[in-house]
């Protein structure tokens, strides 16, 4: 039998996900620090993120599987994180405008039994996102939106965000926030599955 699922994120794009697929879970958000070193490769950056979120809800639990997750946007290596104003999403937003960059979202499962950690997976995905040419109107109508605000690298590709978005190549969910097709493999390596 599984145990309860419990999703370790504040992010409605999340619930919205594991919800839309019938999966029972409950939502107990993370207190963790959110630093990392900039000089570790995005991947692990991701990793670590998501890592650190699991096991802060986890060690508040007697049993469950945890899930963390942690998605940040990169730009030339550089790790674009969520702006601090409307100003910084301007600023963001020129800069992925007309050009590539990758989206990377960390996983990790931690397995809790009689309040102890039995067992973790870790692992990530990376989308190849292209954003096209934008005015200057153009950002500063979806900025006044105040969609951006809360959101690595200044988008949303679902939401208003969508009309930003050339192409992408690679898992559409790891851009809103969780692959679905990565989480279930790693509930199936832990011998479970993920939907009903």
């Amino acid at each position: 039998m599984r145990p309860k699922i419990v999703l370790a994120s504040g992010s409605p794009r999340r619930r919205e996900l594991l919800a839309g697929l019938g999966v029972p879970f409950e939502v107990k958000t993370s207190q963790v620090d959110e630093t990392f070193d900039p000089s570790c490769p995005p991947s692990a950056v991701a990793e670590e993120l998501a890592h650190r979120k699991a096991k802060d809800v986890a060690r508040q639990l007697d049993a469950a599987l945890v899930i963390g997750a942690d998605t940040i946007v990169v730009c030339d290596g550089e790790i674009l994180g969520k702006p601090r104003d409307e100003r910084e999403a301007v600023q963001m937003l020129s800069r992925l405008q007309g050009r590539a960059h990758q989206v990377y979202t960390g996983i990790a499962l931690v397995e809790v039994a009689d309040g102890q950690v039995v067992r973790e997976r870790v692992s990530h995905r990376m989308t190849h996102v292209w954003m096209r040419s934008l005015s200057d109107e153009k950002i500063s109508w979806y900025v006044n939106s105040k969609e951006p605000l809360d959101k690595a690298g200044a988008y949303g590709i679902q939401g208003l965000g969508a009309c930003l978005i050339d192409k992408i190549d690679g898992c559409y969910f790891n851009v809103v926030g969780l692959s679905l097709v990565e989480l279930d493999q790693m509930f199936q390596d832990m011998g479970y599955s993920l939907v009903p």
